[in-house]
């Protein structure tokens, strides 16, 4: 007969039974169903007391519950009166009310049905350990009003039957509701961790993908300026060169520089982003892209030598050809930095099925470089372990029984 809002806290817990009662006491105010349900269950109980009232005026005594003096059902109706006006109180004191108009369930006829909407407010509100002992309190007073007012077609132990199958139908009703309650708080809770839960995942492929971006950029990075520190140390060297070959190195450099901040903006960025940018990732190299690189090398006055026998390298999943050009970058970078004028050897073979194999050569570096070593972070060779790593391959570098150093990876390639 009386229904409340659900709460709308994630926070409550959906097994907590007191969760409508503490919905009610911090939102006191009503709703528009509240409105109306109240209104329904308040005149539901003014059309009892007023039945009730004519039944005991009726001059017909055998139609009636009677009682002792006529006068008692003008107090019983005022009784009744009174808990219909309680009936609005009682979203806020269901157990107050309950234990306040309990001895009225000793005798009282007109105020039986706006008792009951209490009882069933306590049975939605109320733990269920209250329910069970307001519920057998109402049973004990139930044995009384069968004796006191006696049913003039029943006998007393019918009438107390009667008494204790409406009170557990509205037991299970209130019961039902509750649970129900329950039920959508708790649906509604794992729908708000749910969707947080999504948003965390989310958050946390963002920031992945941006580390990944930044490492990619710190290999490009790398190989733009060890370009840089070549070229420059090779104007250093030779002050006196033509000015056709200065001019060629200059533009070289100014070309690197260019190529480096672009990459740092294009890393500030990344580092900088939310998140939220729709903005398409530009594109990522492959194995069609190790000839540029390897052509940007000799620009710059490195000798490679390539030995490329991949057979359908169109074939060659993204992935495996972004991981293969990192590769050859950062081992093309190493010779740069650490033997400079080295000829370096880059051999690349395999297909599918049988993997993909990237190797890079140069002589040990004797001495110390013209200018000094360039600078480096020590993360380059961990990062290609990590990306090899990652791919189900394996590496190797070092120096060889040759005395060459060399870098070699076996990346797998699905059949």
């Amino acid at each position: 007969m009386t229904s409340l809002a659900v709460p709308e806290h994630p926070w409550l817990l959906p097994g907590a039974l007191v969760v409508p009662a503490e919905r009610d006491r911090a939102h006191p105010r009503r709703t528009a169903r509240d409105w109306i349900v109240d209104s329904l269950a308040f005149l539901i109980g003014l059309l009892w007391v007023l039945f009730a009232t004519a039944d005991g005026l009726s001059p017909a005594p055998e139609a009636a519950i009677p009682l002792p003096h006529d006068w008692m059902v003008g107090v019983d109706a005022l009784i009744g009166l009174v808990c219909c006006g309680l009936l609005w109180l009682r979203r806020r004191w269901p157990l107050g009310l309950a234990l306040a108009t309990l001895p009225l369930n000793l005798f009282s006829m007109a105020a039986a049905i706006p008792l009951l909407i209490i009882y069933f407010t306590v049975v939605v509100h109320r733990r269920t350990a209250v329910t069970i002992a307001v519920t057998g309190a109402g049973l004990l007073t139930n044995l009384v009003f069968s004796w006191a007012r006696p049913d003039p077609k029943m006998p007393y132990w019918a009438t107390v039957l009667w008494g204790v199958v409406i009170t557990f139908a509205v037991l299970a009703w209130g019961m039902f509701v509750r649970a129900r309650r329950q039920l959508i708080v708790s649906l509604r809770d794992r729908a708000e961790r749910a969707e947080a839960e999504q948003q965390l995942r989310v958050a946390q492929a963002r920031q992945l993908e941006r580390t990944r971006i930044a490492r990619e950029m710190h290999d490009v990075l790398a190989h733009r300026i060890s370009l840089l520190s070549l070229h420059a140390g090779a104007l250093e060297f030779r002050p006196d060169a033509p000015s056709d070959e200065v001019a060629r190195a200059a533009g070289v450099i100014r070309g690197s520089a260019h190529a480096a901040l672009q990459d740092l903006r294009e890393v500030i960025g990344v580092l900088r982003a939310d998140g939220a940018s729709d903005a398409p990732e530009p594109p990522q190299p492959t194995l069609a892209d190790v000839p540029a690189l390897i052509a940007e090398s000799r620009a710059a006055g490195v000798r490679v030598n390539v030995t490329d026998t991949v057979a359908a390298p169109e074939t060659v999943p993204a992935a495996l050809g972004r991981a293969a050009y990192r590769i050859v970058q950062e081992g093309l970078t190493n010779a740069r930095k650490h033997a400079t004028g080295a000829a370096v050897t880059v051999d690349v073979a395999g297909g599918s099925g049988t993997g993909l194999t990237v190797a890079i050569s140069n002589r040990w570096p004797v001495g110390t470089p013209v200018g000094g070593e360039l600078p480096g972070a020590g993360t380059g060779l961990v990062g290609i372990t990590e990306r090899v790593t990652l791919a189900g391959g394996r590496l190797a570098y070092g120096r060889d029984d040759a005395g060459d150093f060399r870098l070699a990876a076996w990346l797998p390639w699905p059949a």
